[in-house]
């Protein structure tokens, strides 16, 4: 009898508290490898908590269950462990990171998660031909990889800035938060091709995202609606039109009503 292979990602009864507050009561949740899982929810629903939990970020209190990647305990991991490991975030909201261009910003990342993997680091030549060469896909123009992280971006510079960091540092899982968000028609394709690619090559994603033409042109394997710090319910992208169609209050009203 063939074993269930070991997901990616799980996680069980996970709950955290920021600032005192109960945010994530009770959330289990699975992403395998090259799956694509798209959590959907009201605001305060915890579904950037999650991201900010898994990555580490010291305001986010982990008070009870557990998260593995691959098998190991992201729990304890320091949050750089947790990157070198595989894991990606991509924020709602990047911030600027003023001072440090993102060249060496994104070539200090890339080669550590190198080294993680036993392999050779990037001088700034090798290095600048990679970032050029993911650049274009992006339409991130080549003279914002001389300029400080993110400092003076538009909102969908940002965004692009995060898809470079993914498509350069290939990480095994992706927590990609409203990466949609301020982009245009050629953002939000190079976003779904950069998924397609990723996910090919056996990368797992967990995609926040309210817009349904994007979820329903990601074709993801699961969609996840979280309520009250929990998964309300699992489904697939019928339940995603269904939240969109009828918004989360009404949902949850019926839910209950159930």
């Amino acid at each position: 009898m063939s074993k269930t292979p070991t997901p990616l990602l799980s996680v069980r009864d996970l709950r955290v508290d920021v600032a005192g507050h109960h945010v994530l009561k009770s959330l289990s949740l699975d992403v395998a490898h090259g799956q694509v899982v798209v959590l959907m929810g009201a605001n305060g629903s915890g579904k950037s908590t999650l991201g900010m939990a898994l990555a580490g970020h010291p305001r986010y209190e982990i008070v009870g269950g557990s998260a593995t990647l691959d098998g190991k305990d992201l729990f304890a991991m320091a949050p750089e462990e947790r990157a070198r490991a595989g894991l990606f975030l991509s924020y709602q909201s990047p911030p600027d990171v003023p001072g440090v261009k993102t060249n060496l910003f994104i070539r200090t990342a890339l080669n550590a998660v190198r080294h993680a993997r036993g392999e050779k680091p990037l001088d700034a030549f090798d290095f600048l031909s990679r970032a050029r060469g993911a650049s274009a896909p992006l339409g991130l123009p080549e003279a914002m990889l001389g300029r400080p992280v993110n400092d003076g971006f538009s909102g969908g510079e940002r965004k692009r800035n995060e898809l470079l960091q993914l498509a350069l540092l290939e990480p095994r899982l992706a927590f990609l938060d409203e990466i949609d968000s301020g982009m245009d028609v050629d953002g939000l394709r190079a976003v779904l091709e950069l998924i397609r690619q990723q996910r090919q090559a056996g990368c797992g994603f967990i995609v926040i995202s309210h817009q349904l033409s994007l979820i329903e042109a990601l074709e993801p394997d699961q969609v996840a609606w979280l309520q009250d710090g929990c998964v309300g319910e699992l489904g697939g992208v019928e339940l995603a039109r269904r939240l969109a169609e009828q918004g989360y209050a009404k949902q949850a009203e019926a839910r209950v009503a159930a």
